[in-house]
C-alpha cells in the first residue's frame, strides 16, 4: 500500500465531501432567508413557524437528492481506513522496519558474515559509519549482530541507530495512517449530522482525541525493542 497516495486520496475525498455539505447548508440558509423576506409582513411568531416548515421541506429534498453522492463519500473514507488498518503491522517501530530492510539480500548476508567475529568497539564504529552514510543494509546487519551479544556488551543502541535512519519515515507513516482513520470518522460524523440535523457529541469527542493522538506522534511515541531480530 502506498501510504502517501492513500492519504492524498483520503484528503481529496474528505475535502470534496466537505465542499458538498457546505454548499447544501448554504442553500438551506439562503432559502430560509428568502422565505423570511417574503413573509416580512406577517407577525414574527407566524414567520418562524412557516420558515421552519418550508426550510425543513427544502432540506428534505436536498437530503434525498444527494443521498447517493454523500453515501459514496462516506464509503470511500471507510475503505481508505480499512486498507490503512492493515499497514501498522509493518510499521511497529523503526527497529522493526530496519530489521526487515533487505531481508535475505546477498549483501546483507555477506556483511553479517564479515562482522560475525567483530567486537563491541568495531561494531560501534561501523554503526557510526552506517548512520553517517545512511547504509541501511549495513545497519540492518549490525542490529542483527548486536543482539547476539549480552546486553552489557552492546556498544551501540539499535533503537537509536534505527531511529536515525528510519525514525522520520516511521513517524510520517504513523501520522498518515492515523489521519486516514480520522478523516473517515469525520466524513461519517458530518454526513450523519447533515442527515439527522444533530451533532453526535460522543463521535466529536472521539475525533478530537484522534487528532490529539496524531499531534503527539514524535513527542511521546514508544518504540518497542525487538528481542528476536530477523537475520
Amino acid at each position: 500500500m502506498d501510504v502517501a497516495e492513500s492519504l492524498r486520496q483520503a484528503r481529496n475525498n474528505r475535502q470534496t465531501q466537505r465542499r458538498l455539505l457546505d454548499e447544501l447548508e448554504g442553500k438551506v440558509e439562503r432559502r430560509r432567508a428568502d422565505i423570511r423576506s417574503s413573509l416580512a409582513d406577517l407577525p414574527a411568531s407566524q414567520q418562524s413557524s412557516l420558515v421552519s416548515r418550508a426550510a425543513s421541506g427544502f432540506l428534505g429534498e436536498l437530503r434525498r437528492g444527494t443521498a447517493d453522492t454523500r453515501v459514496n463519500h462516506v464509503r470511500k473514507g471507510s475503505l481508505f481506513a480499512a486498507n490503512a488498518a492493515a499497514v501498522p503491522a509493518h510499521y511497529r517501530s523503526p527497529t522493526q522496519m530496519l530489521a526487515r530492510y533487505s531481508l535475505g539480500s546477498e549483501r546483507r548476508s555477506r556483511v553479517l558474515q564479515q562482522i560475525s567475529a567483530s567486537g563491541p568497539a568495531e561494531l560501534e564504529a561501523l554503526a557510526d559509519l552506517a548512520a553517517a552514510t545512511r547504509d541501511m543494509e549495513l545497519a540492518a546487519a549490525l542490529c542483527s549482530r548486536i543482539y547476539e551479544l549480552p546486553s552489557e556488551k552492546r556498544s551501540f543502541s539499535p533503537q537509536e541507530l534505527a531511529d536515525v535512519l528510519l525514525g522520520e519515515e516511521f513517524r510520517t507513516v504513523t501520522r498518515s495512517l492515523m489521519e486516514i482513520e480520522r478523516l473517515a470518522e469525520e466524513a461519517l460524523a458530518d454526513d450523519s449530522a447533515f442527515e439527522t440535523g444533530r451533532k453526535n457529541e460522543h463521535r466529536a469527542l472521539n475525533i478530537a482525541m484522534m487528532r490529539r493522538a496524531e499531534e503527539a506522534i514524535g513527542t511521546a511515541l514508544e518504540q518497542p525493542e525487538i528481542t528476536q531480530p530477523e537475520n
